[in-house]
């Protein structure tokens, strides 16, 4: 008794303490990404919650039971907690319901006692006012990983309720953004009721992370997009601020948030407009007649008057292959002018063979194309430029004068991403090196200029300006603002051979991509945009999108009643039409929805195929299909040669 009284006292006492007092930590509240305007993108809601710490259960199929009935866990709800509870750590906390109203938080409470391993919580979890709208640019949180424990072995994450940044910016900010957990002190029975606090320390939050976005360009860019597949970026061309990046259908982060559900992973993964990929930044597509500017600037810097012309008739032979030009019918003489805001494709099939290729590839990078941006995302696709020595020193071969024709027009080689062909808009716009800045409030350099001569920038503008406003192919992009131009230009990009589809009906996989770049006012550039619709047949699909955010931008009640008459025929919101697509794969598929591997769900997310990474397209001469504004009263040959079908990794 002398022994263990006096000589082993600490140790007895410390344990007796240990089991009288227990210690757990708080997690810490996340910091709150804000827009340009202090409106939050993520911010903190208080939350009542459950989790279970699988290791300190004793009859782990007595327990769940239990917690399904005292939540009213439907079937899908109990299925998806097993699936979690089997990937799990044991020493990690698993949630199995957030946001509960107070009755079914207190009816576990009391329960407590009896359910050894179950954690109930009051505390704050992550929201996003926004959804959908903001799932690619913000990302969404979840548990930590057993591989993100061995990583960081901070004692925050197997804390319960703590969730880190799983993608995008939650991911890139994890840090800044975690804060410092909290402590409470509580004294407890044998049987672990509590007794009473005995002290609590307060977690720090995160730090708050401010963006140059626009939250209400941001949601009214990813509405406009409606049911389809497609990407808009939205730049102040003074700056380099991006306002928006939109890139749809996506996810609604707060589901994420709870934990995806196999249900829900299927319903995602089945669609063929590829939900779980950021267009933005991981889309590569050809541009089509988006380059077509470009192309001009670096004609008049290598020497060509853009007065100087050359007859379309419709098409133009280049050695043994005839390259059609999308009004079969030709535009007659054309120079360089016409040849933008007509979109006449002859008239550049003739002078990129005086011109050559180099100069071309040299004013894209000039422009933003084929670069990769410092900015705070987790990964890029930037795409190509092709020019002579890329071509040799990646496949072997010697460059041929087709593939300075089809480069030319955006096809062959060339694949950029949305945000690529907004820089492109923002610097033609404003004849300066403008670089896209994510995050507000960081001092900027003095912008250089592109060394473009201002004259030649100005025809380009002019030109661009008539494709909206003028004898241009896309009238009905037309700002409804007398003393508003908008600039711009249209592009569709094939995306299979004309012996395969013509790109307008048929399959949606087979019809063409639809672009549109633009900038506004046309004389004194503010704001510059891009959009990419996959599959939508061309730029028609576009166009109208860029003249609608454009038009919120400069009057957003005139702006939201067009979208709000939309979105009537579209079965509402994005919200909740994604809900209501949720419904309906719950009503087909109840339990029966396969299990979603981690590494699927990488693979998803980061865009990467499912076998070898793809191989850069090679796609031989290409007939680009009709522009949609003269299509319908363009007749098509009674016969044109097959183009090469696109190969492989071509269509995104």
């Amino acid at each position: 008794m002398a022994y263990l009284s006096v000589f082993e006292n600490e140790k007895y006492k410390l344990q007796a303490e240990s089991n009288r007092v227990n210690l757990s930590l708080i997690p810490p509240r996340r910091g709150w990404i804000l827009d340009r305007n202090g409106r939050p993108l993520a911010s903190n809601r208080a939350d009542f919650r459950v989790d279970i710490i699988p290791e300190r259960m004793r009859d782990p199929a007595r327990t769940i039971a239990e917690l399904g009935r005292l939540l009213s866990l439907g079937p899908i709800a109990m299925q998806d907690l097993e699936d979690k509870l089997e990937r799990a750590r044991g020493f990690a906390a698993v949630e199995v319901a957030s946001r509960l109203d107070w009755e079914r938080f207190a009816a576990v409470s009391v329960r407590l006692p009896d359910l050894p391993g179950v954690v109930t919580q009051r505390g704050y979890s992550r929201y996003y006012p926004t959804g959908p709208s903001v799932g690619h640019l913000i990302g969404y949180v979840g548990a930590a990983s057993a591989e993100e424990f061995e990583k960081d072995r901070d004692p925050v994450l197997i804390t319960p309720g703590y969730k880190m940044g799983k993608d995008s910016l939650e991911k890139f900010f994890e840090k800044d953004l975690r804060g410092k957990p909290g402590a409470r002190r509580v004294e407890v029975t044998a049987s672990g009721r509590i007794v009473r606090d005995l002290d609590t320390r307060e977690d720090v939050p995160g730090k708050t992370i401010k963006l140059t976005i626009d939250a209400d360009i941001q949601d009214y860019a990813a509405r406009r997009i409606g049911p389809e597949s497609a990407a808009v970026v939205v730049m102040d061309c003074r700056t380099g601020d991006l306002l928006a990046m939109a890139s749809m259908p996506s996810f609604d982060p707060n589901s994420f948030s709870d934990g995806i559900g196999r249900l829900e992973w299927k319903m995602l993964s089945d669609d063929d407009h590829v939900p779980l990929r950021n267009k933005v930044l991981r889309g590569l597509y050809p541009p089509g007649s988006t380059v077509k500017p470009m192309v001009g600037l670096a004609f008049m810097e290598a020497g060509l008057d853009p007065d100087e012309s050359v007859f379309c008739g419709g098409g133009l032979r280049v050695g043994n292959r005839v390259f059609h030009c999308w009004n079969r019918r030709g535009h007659g003489q054309v120079n360089m002018a016409k040849g933008i805001y007509q979109s006449c494709d002859v008239y550049f099939y003739h002078f990129a063979q005086r011109i050559g290729m180099d100069p071309i590839a040299a004013m894209a990078h000039r422009l933003g194309l084929g670069a990769e941006f410092e900015l705070p995302v987790a990964g890029q696709s930037y795409g190509t430029v092709p020019d002579p020595a890329w071509k040799l020193r990646k496949y072997k071969k010697e460059w041929q004068t087709f593939d300075t024709v089809n480069a030319t027009i955006g096809q062959g080689y060339f694949l950029v991403n949305p945000l690529q062909q907004a820089v492109q808009a923002s610097r033609i716009a404003s004849g300066r090196i403008i670089m896209p800045r994510l995050i507000h409030g960081h001092q900027q350099d003095a912008v250089p200029s592109l060394g473009v001569p201002e004259e030649h920038l100005a025809y380009v503008r002019r030109a661009m300006s008539d494709v909206a406003n003028g004898p241009g192919s896309a009238p009905n992009s037309k700002l409804p603002f007398p003393d508003i131009k908008l600039a711009g230009k249209t592009g569709t990009a094939q995306v299979v051979g004309l012996h395969i589809s013509n790109g307008k009906g048929g399959l949606w996989k087979h019809r063409d991509h639809g672009h549109f770049i633009c900038f506004a006012p046309a004389e004194n550039p503010r704001y510059a945009c891009s959009v990419v619709v996959e599959h939508g047949g061309g730029s028609g699909a576009a166009y109208p999108i860029a003249r609608d955010v454009l038009t919120y931008i400069f009057d957003r009640e005139l702006g939201m009643a067009k979208l709000t008459e939309l979105e009537k025929k579209w079965g509402g919101t994005a919200k909740e039409r994604l809900d209501a697509r949720f419904r309906a794969y719950s009503a087909e598929y109840g339990v029966g929805a396969p299990k979603v591997s981690p590494e699927e769900e990488r693979r998803k997310f980061q865009g990467l195929p499912q076998g070898d990474d793809p191989r850069q397209p090679i796609s031989e001469a290409q007939s680009p299909a009709p522009e949609p504004e003269a299509a319908a009263s363009s007749p098509a040959p009674a016969s044109s040669p097959p183009a090469a079908p696109a190969a492989a990794g071509q269509t995104p």
